[in-house]
Protein backbone atom coordinates (compact mmCIF):
# COMPACT_ATOMS: atom_id res chain seq x y z
CA UNK A 1 0.00 0.00 0.00
CA UNK A 2 1.45 3.70 -1.16
CA UNK A 3 1.23 6.35 1.38
CA UNK A 4 0.26 9.82 -0.71
CA UNK A 5 2.05 13.17 0.20
CA UNK A 6 0.62 16.60 -0.91
CA UNK A 7 3.69 18.55 -1.63
CA UNK A 8 1.94 22.19 -1.50
CA UNK A 9 4.48 24.93 -2.50
CA UNK A 10 3.77 28.57 -1.22
CA UNK A 11 5.78 30.68 -3.81
CA UNK A 12 3.48 30.65 -7.16
CA UNK A 13 6.79 31.44 -9.27
CA UNK A 14 7.43 29.03 -12.20
CA UNK A 15 11.16 28.49 -10.81
CA UNK A 16 10.95 29.13 -7.41
CA UNK A 17 13.58 27.93 -4.98
CA UNK A 18 11.06 26.32 -2.84
CA UNK A 19 9.26 24.08 -6.33
CA UNK A 20 13.38 23.16 -7.26
CA UNK A 21 13.11 21.94 -3.24
CA UNK A 22 10.14 20.10 -3.20
CA UNK A 23 11.13 18.48 -6.65
CA UNK A 24 14.81 17.41 -4.60
CA UNK A 25 12.42 16.41 -1.83
CA UNK A 26 10.30 14.07 -4.35
CA UNK A 27 13.23 12.73 -6.34
CA UNK A 28 14.29 11.23 -2.63
CA UNK A 29 11.39 9.41 -1.45
CA UNK A 30 11.07 5.82 -1.16
CA UNK A 31 9.05 3.83 -3.87
CA UNK A 32 5.90 3.14 -1.46
CA UNK A 33 5.91 6.84 -0.88
CA UNK A 34 4.36 8.97 -3.68
CA UNK A 35 4.19 12.91 -3.82
CA UNK A 36 1.32 14.88 -5.23
CA UNK A 37 1.75 18.60 -6.24
CA UNK A 38 -1.38 20.69 -5.56
CA UNK A 39 -1.83 23.52 -6.92
CA UNK A 40 -2.95 26.54 -5.05
CA UNK A 41 -2.28 29.07 -7.77
CA UNK A 42 -5.80 29.17 -9.15
CA UNK A 43 -7.88 29.22 -5.75
CA UNK A 44 -10.15 32.46 -5.47
CA UNK A 45 -9.54 34.26 -2.06
CA UNK A 46 -11.92 32.23 0.15
CA UNK A 47 -14.82 34.76 1.02
CA UNK A 48 -17.70 32.69 2.94
CA UNK A 49 -20.61 34.25 0.75
CA UNK A 50 -19.43 31.70 -1.96
CA UNK A 51 -19.64 28.83 0.45
CA UNK A 52 -23.51 27.96 -1.39
CA UNK A 53 -24.41 25.61 -3.38
CA UNK A 54 -23.92 27.08 -6.95
CA UNK A 55 -21.37 29.64 -6.04
CA UNK A 56 -18.53 27.65 -4.81
CA UNK A 57 -15.72 28.01 -7.30
CA UNK A 58 -14.78 24.77 -8.93
CA UNK A 59 -11.37 25.27 -8.24
CA UNK A 60 -12.22 25.39 -4.60
CA UNK A 61 -13.62 21.56 -5.37
CA UNK A 62 -11.21 20.22 -6.88
CA UNK A 63 -8.76 21.66 -4.23
CA UNK A 64 -10.64 20.14 -1.53
CA UNK A 65 -11.01 16.87 -3.11
CA UNK A 66 -7.59 16.45 -4.12
CA UNK A 67 -6.19 17.36 0.17
CA UNK A 68 -8.60 14.91 0.90
CA UNK A 69 -7.06 11.87 -0.55
CA UNK A 70 -3.57 12.53 0.88
CA UNK A 71 -2.26 10.90 3.85
CA UNK A 72 -0.04 13.61 5.02
CA UNK A 73 1.71 17.24 3.64
CA UNK A 74 5.15 18.59 3.07
CA UNK A 75 4.27 22.27 2.94
CA UNK A 76 7.57 24.28 1.25
CA UNK A 77 7.27 28.26 2.25
CA UNK A 78 8.86 31.43 1.11
CA UNK A 79 8.76 34.56 3.62
CA UNK A 80 7.02 37.17 2.75
CA UNK A 81 7.54 40.31 5.41
CA UNK A 82 8.13 37.49 7.92
CA UNK A 83 5.67 35.44 7.26
CA UNK A 84 4.15 33.06 4.88
CA UNK A 85 2.41 34.17 0.92
CA UNK A 86 -1.09 35.06 0.67
CA UNK A 87 -1.48 31.88 -1.62
CA UNK A 88 -0.58 29.60 1.22
CA UNK A 89 -2.48 30.91 3.92
CA UNK A 90 -5.69 30.92 1.25
CA UNK A 91 -4.94 27.28 0.31
CA UNK A 92 -5.17 26.70 4.35
CA UNK A 93 -8.35 28.50 4.80
CA UNK A 94 -10.10 26.78 1.35
CA UNK A 95 -9.05 23.67 2.92
CA UNK A 96 -10.22 23.87 6.37
CA UNK A 97 -13.61 24.82 5.27
CA UNK A 98 -17.04 25.13 5.02
CA UNK A 99 -16.43 25.12 9.10
CA UNK A 100 -16.44 21.51 10.66
CA UNK A 101 -15.27 20.10 7.49
CA UNK A 102 -11.75 20.58 7.41
CA UNK A 103 -9.42 18.14 4.92
CA UNK A 104 -6.43 19.19 6.59
CA UNK A 105 -7.75 17.42 10.05
CA UNK A 106 -4.81 15.18 12.16
CA UNK A 107 -2.60 14.89 8.32
CA UNK A 108 0.68 14.80 9.56
CA UNK A 109 2.46 17.86 8.20
CA UNK A 110 6.79 19.24 7.33
CA UNK A 111 6.96 22.66 6.82
CA UNK A 112 10.74 23.50 5.18
CA UNK A 113 11.07 26.87 4.80
CA UNK A 114 13.75 27.50 1.47
CA UNK A 115 15.08 31.39 1.14
CA UNK A 116 17.56 33.00 -0.44
CA UNK A 117 19.49 34.22 2.84
CA UNK A 118 20.59 32.94 6.44
CA UNK A 119 17.36 33.61 8.39
CA UNK A 120 16.04 30.78 6.21
CA UNK A 121 11.99 31.72 6.34
CA UNK A 122 12.25 31.27 10.33
CA UNK A 123 9.44 33.50 10.27
CA UNK A 124 7.60 31.95 7.81
CA UNK A 125 8.02 28.45 9.31
CA UNK A 126 6.70 29.48 12.66
CA UNK A 127 4.00 31.37 10.92
CA UNK A 128 2.87 28.34 9.20
CA UNK A 129 2.96 25.95 12.07
CA UNK A 130 0.73 28.39 14.33
CA UNK A 131 -1.72 28.11 11.24
CA UNK A 132 -1.69 24.01 11.36
CA UNK A 133 -1.54 23.90 15.11
CA UNK A 134 -5.24 25.00 14.74
CA UNK A 135 -6.13 22.93 11.89
CA UNK A 136 -5.12 19.83 14.29
CA UNK A 137 -2.09 19.24 12.08
CA UNK A 138 0.76 17.44 13.69
CA UNK A 139 3.76 19.08 12.83
CA UNK A 140 7.11 17.16 12.51
CA UNK A 141 9.32 19.24 15.14
CA UNK A 142 12.98 17.87 14.60
CA UNK A 143 14.88 18.42 12.48
CA UNK A 144 13.73 21.38 11.78
CA UNK A 145 13.99 22.66 8.20
CA UNK A 146 15.31 26.24 7.34
CA UNK A 147 16.71 25.89 3.99
CA UNK A 148 18.68 28.68 3.63
CA UNK A 149 21.44 30.23 1.48
CA UNK A 150 19.63 28.78 -1.21
CA UNK A 151 22.42 29.19 -3.90
CA UNK A 152 25.40 27.96 -1.94
CA UNK A 153 23.32 24.66 -1.82
CA UNK A 154 23.63 24.19 -5.72
CA UNK A 155 26.15 22.39 -7.58
CA UNK A 156 26.98 24.36 -11.46
CA UNK A 157 24.49 22.22 -13.04
CA UNK A 158 21.55 23.50 -10.50
CA UNK A 159 21.23 20.69 -8.69
CA UNK A 160 21.65 20.25 -4.91
CA UNK A 161 25.26 19.61 -3.16
CA UNK A 162 25.40 16.20 -1.68
CA UNK A 163 25.05 17.60 2.02
CA UNK A 164 21.89 19.23 1.11
CA UNK A 165 20.58 16.12 -0.26
CA UNK A 166 21.67 14.40 2.74
CA UNK A 167 19.79 16.59 4.95
CA UNK A 168 16.90 16.66 2.65
CA UNK A 169 16.67 12.46 3.27
CA UNK A 170 17.22 13.12 7.15
CA UNK A 171 14.16 15.41 7.08
CA UNK A 172 12.04 13.06 4.53
CA UNK A 173 12.67 9.81 6.94
CA UNK A 174 12.22 11.77 10.54
CA UNK A 175 8.79 12.54 8.92
CA UNK A 176 7.96 8.94 7.45
CA UNK A 177 9.08 7.77 11.19
CA UNK A 178 6.54 10.91 12.46
CA UNK A 179 3.91 9.73 10.02
CA UNK A 180 4.02 6.08 10.90
CA UNK A 181 3.76 6.48 14.42
CA UNK A 182 1.29 8.54 14.32
CA UNK A 183 -0.75 6.15 11.32
CA UNK A 184 -0.22 2.95 12.21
Amino acid sequence: MSTNIGFIVGSLRQDSNNLRTAQAFEKLLPENVEATFIEIGDLPFYNEDLEVTGKVPESWMRFRKEIAKMDGFFFFTPEYNRSIPAALKNALDVGSRPYGESNWDSKPAAVISVAPRGIAGFGANHALRQSLVFLNMPVLQQPEAYIGNFDSLLNEDGTFVEDTKNFFQIIIDKYLDFFNKLTK
